[in-house]
């Protein structure tokens, strides 16, 4: 990925397809993957997908899909026929889900990149033991990543937070999309695991996901040229 570009996901969380095309279109050419998620895909269905398509941008669909993996599998069949670039399933659905799913993906005419969920980055420690999983966030992490990988998935979803060491245990060659992600001086709302955006690609992210700082900006081209510029530096001094 040599352009910056590349590397941001701006997430079109809203409500209709009017406000996600009026952020598409004050956004220009300043980046172009947009993740699609349950309250835009749930307001408007497949069809906001297809016309970001249409228009030339990329789709990140998050819908993180859980389930028996026959159900998956069908889920994410579909999800390719929309031409989306990378798709989301929650790694905790286990090896036989995850190779439902990364299957399915493979079998289509487009194969879109399967990334496997770990732990929601609005999570802390006492928040994962609660639901009944043992040790820390960077245990379970690294457990459904190393599952996510040994399945098929080309990569994760975790924090930046974890994005280092799942870089050291993993290696390269390996996506790792960061949520939680916000610029230095932003406000940090329901996250609990947050980073910069030049943080969580020193640590080795290769995705980062971004949304308020920039659909909600005055000027919404400028603040994401802004993330861009700062994770090109980044970028260039490695």
């Amino acid at each position: 990925m040599t352009d910056a570009r590349e590397r941001l996901i701006i997430a079109l969380d809203v409500s209709s397809a009017a406000a996600a095309q009026k952020i598409v279109a004050a956004v220009g050419d300043s980046a172009f993957l947009y993740k699609v998620g349950k309250q835009l895909f749930t307001a408007e269905g497949p069809v906001v997908v297809r016309d970001l398509v249409a228009s030339g941008r990329r789709v990140f669909l998050d819908l993180k899909f859980h389930d028996i993996p026959n159900t998956v599998a069908a889920a994410v069949a579909e999800a390719a026929k929309l031409k989306v670039s990378m798709l989301t399933v929650h790694a905790s659905g286990g090896s036989r889900m995850l190779r439902a799913a990364t299957e399915a993906a493979v079998s289509s005419p487009a194969p879109p990149l399967v990334l496997g969920v770990t732990v929601l980055t609005s999570l802390r420690d006492g928040d994962v033991q609660e639901v009944g999983f043992s040790g820390r966030v960077m245990d379970n992490v690294l457990r459904l990543a190393q599952l996510a990988r040994a399945n098929g998935c080309g990569g994760i979803v975790t924090s930046a937070k974890e994005a280092a060491e799942v870089r050291r245990e993993l290696g390269a060659g390996f996506a790792i999309v960061t949520p939680g992600v916000r610029p230095a001086g932003s406000e940090v709302g329901d996250q609990a695991r947050v980073a910069t955006p030049a943080e969580a690609i020193t640590a080795g992210a290769t995705h980062v996901v971004i949304g308020r700082p920039i659909t909600a900006a005055a000027n919404p081209a400028a603040a994401a040229r802004a993330i861009v510029d700062e994770m090109a530096s980044v970028i260039v001094a490695a």
